[in-house]
């Protein structure tokens, strides 16, 4: 008889953003007239801007032509596309990032929850706690993250380095030694940053343990103060040490379109094994390519036109972080994130837990965001706001939300 992958049956519940999607749409089934307004999940509501629409729709006309039709793509996605990539995210940086190291494909998310696939089970993962709940979740159906305890919300196998307002959410150096660490900055969900020399010190301690960083980039696009890297290759020896990810769903709105990728220097080896070639077999393998017409799409974010269009929707999004920290601040909230970064972490009130003031915002003023403690044991106790909504919604909310009585 068949068996099962059991170590499915060791996740807790559903995945964070389903279990609120389920309670969202009871609320609204029981409440058909109110108006529910939603600064939960991470997802861009601005349109497309016009260079990339203009780009979607150069790119249908050609596979409307046999001459200029195009089939699979490469396996590490089209040179086009990854030149510029590595020209103007990494090697006008100062990184030394070529276009050969870049894979690209259909989102952070996925990649995020492939990349464990390359190292083997007997690798101890450290994590940013609280974190983003891929990172844990994949490496727990891989089987590498123990027994799960539902009373503290940790794995037994994986090393959690807390993220709290007395360290700034930016943790300390693990005093057990991990094999693989992941690293989120600026980060999600507590929309903290790492300064040049802080991030240095997690690339020497990489490179004196041993370990590999898995360094997500996705809000690189945010990033406001100057001290703050854009990349980890922006460090001394990262190339010896760490795999980048990135997404173009923050920075260019493509949530619904689909396109990220997957930076692996050369340089990274584990023994003789280049990480390289690992990555680019499983991609090769299990991938057949984000499409043509989204491709062109993500070249023309680097185009003179969509850079500036680019700039004007980060602007937009981080005016409603600036609405949502201010306005909180006003009412007495204990606030941080938000400055270089569309994600507001807040303090629960009167000592209620995430879970209880998620449901007392949303049945008394019809606001979503999203349970602190859904990203790990230390997120219990505060909740994350998105500045992705609409002006309008965003200060709508903010005004719901001074209202709130405990």
């Amino acid at each position: 008889m068949f068996k099962i992958n059991e170590n499915y049956l060791k996740l807790p519940g559903s995945y964070l953003f389903s279990a609120i999607g389920r309670k969202v749409a009871a609320y609204s089934q029981a409440h058909p007239d109110k108006k529910i307004i939603r600064l939960g999940i991470g997802d861009v509501t601005q349109p497309l801007a016009p260079a990339i629409i203009e780009a979607l729709h150069g790119a249908v006309e050609e596979m409307g032509k046999a001459e200029t039709f195009h089939g699979y793509a490469p396996d590490q996605g089209y040179e086009f596309l990854r030149s510029v990539i590595a020209r103007q995210d990494y090697q006008d940086r100062g990184c030394q990032i070529a276009a050969d190291e870049i894979f690209v494909s259909d989102g952070a998310k996925c990649d995020s929850g492939n990349i464990q696939e390359i190292f083997s089970l007997d690798n101890r993962i450290a994590v940013c706690d609280p974190v983003y709940p891929v990172y844990v979740d994949s490496n727990a159906m891989a089987g590498r993250t123990g027994s799960y305890d539902a009373g503290t919300g940790t794995w037994s196998n994986v090393i959690y380095m807390p993220c709290s307002m007395e360290n700034g959410f930016v943790p300390s150096l693990p005093e057990e030694k991990p094999d693989m660490i992941y690293l989120c900055f600026p980060n999600n969900p507590t929309g903290a940053t790492i300064t040049r020399a802080q991030l240095q010190e997690w690339v020497d301690y990489a490179i004196r343990t041993g370990a590999v960083i898995l360094y997500d980039a996705a809000y690189e696009a945010y990033i406001s103060e100057r001290d703050v890297p854009h990349s980890i290759y922006e460090c001394q020896g990262a190339r010896n040490c760490a795999i980048e990810l990135r997404s173009f769903s923050k920075n260019a709105g493509f949530t619904g379109v689909r396109l990220g990728f997957t930076v692996v220097p050369r340089d990274l080896k584990c023994g003789d094994v280049r990480l390289h070639d690992l990555w680019a077999r499983r991609h090769g393998t299990k991938y057949n390519g984000a499409p043509y017409i989204v491709q062109r799409a993500g070249w023309a974010v680097y185009s003179e036109a969509g850079r500036q269009q680019l700039q004007e929707q980060v602007a937009y999004y981080m005016e409603n972080a600036s609405t949502i920290y201010k306005g909180l601040t006003e009412a007495g909230y204990t606030v941080s994130g938000g400055i270089n970064a569309p994600y507001i972490w807040l303090k629960t009130p009167g000592n209620m837990t995430s879970w209880e003031f998620f449901d007392c915002l949303l049945e008394q003023v019809g606001v979503v965001g999203t349970p602190g403690s859904g990203f790990g044991p230390s997120g219990e106790g505060y909740f994350r706001l998105t500045a992705f909504g609409s002006h309008e919604n965003t200060a709508e909310a903010l005004d719901r939300m001074k209202k709130l009585t405990f």
